[in-house]
């Protein structure tokens, strides 16, 4: 029998336990004078997606499904260099061109200079190690079962909406917790919040065309997460610029999608997402 993938169940389990310990990150943050104890919250609830996951396909039962995460998770034969060094150019133009534009509305040519440092608590080494966790985290979580349990019901333009939407709310608390990059944006101006959330969405459909051109690898994905992650930190752009940034991106989301649109839109792979294979 062909796994039934069940993405309400999994997604409620992952939003209730995550911002549980971001809630409780944010009480903390805004009582105690150290940030340590609200830094371990925050990465216990980053742990979540990841170990919800794990737990999901592990106690499934189906052989299939568990080899399946194997196979992308330790398959580098998945991976495809050109397709994941083409991403991270593609991001990195995104960049540039955001720059160039902001700069016809003041902004200065001083962004494309390297910050010293990171926007959120921590800094230095440990602040690093939390953008590495970040993307080795998140992607076992979201690459791992939640993507494909969207896209199980339904085409990869449809999943790639839908889950651009959640995962832009799964960060919600994160703007309540002192000293993270999402409370100073909210506090600087409610307009970068509101950006933020809308720029998730193109970017889901980034990660998508990454993760079904690259046969569904979690590696691909952790490569291009990290990369994403690390640049938006160390490129001094403002945050009028990453306001520009998002017409950029869904320019270049749109472009990816009219380019790749037998990936986007077949509906080949719903209800049997798992490769042939993978189902002897």
């Amino acid at each position: 029998m062909t796994y039934k993938y069940k993405p309400v169940r999994f997604y409620a389990t992952v939003f209730v336990l995550t911002w549980a310990f971001w809630i409780a990150a944010a009480i903390v943050g805004r009582t105690s004078s150290s940030n340590s104890a609200s830094l371990g919250l925050m990465l216990l609830g980053l742990l979540v997606p990841s170990a919800i996951a794990l737990y999901t396909i592990l106690s499934s039962g189906d052989a299939a499904l568990k080899r399946d995460l194997r196979l992308k998770f330790t398959g580098l034969f998945r991976v495809k260099p050109l397709v994941v060094t083409a991403a991270i150019v593609i991001f990195g133009a995104i960049i540039t061109i955001s720059i160039l534009l902001s700069t016809l509305i003041g902004q200065s040519f001083d962004q494309f200079a390297l910050v010293d440092d990171f926007s959120f608590a921590g800094g230095g080494v440990t602040a690093l190690l939390t953008i590495i966790l970040a993307a080795l985290l998140e992607e076992l979580g979201w690459r791992g079962y939640a993507e494909d349990a969207i896209a199980f019901y339904c085409s990869w333009w449809k999943e790639s909406a839908i889950f651009g939407v959640v995962w832009g709310l799964w960060h919600l608390p994160l703007f309540f917790i002192p000293d993270t990059y999402h409370y100073n944006i909210l506090h600087e101006n409610p307009l970068f919040m509101a950006n933020f959330f809308l720029s998730i969405i193109p970017l889901s459909f980034i990660f998508t065309w990454v993760y079904v051109k690259n046969e569904r690898s979690i590696i691909a994905c952790m490569i291009f997460h990290f990369f994403v992650n690390f640049l938006q930190e160390k490129i001094a752009m403002t945050d009028i610029t990453k306001c520009v940034q998002t017409l950029v991106l869904i320019t270049a989301a749109a472009i990816i999608v009219a380019l790749n649109k037998d990936l986007f839109f077949e509906t080949r792979h719903i209800g049997r997402l798992l490769p042939e294979p993978d189902r002897k």
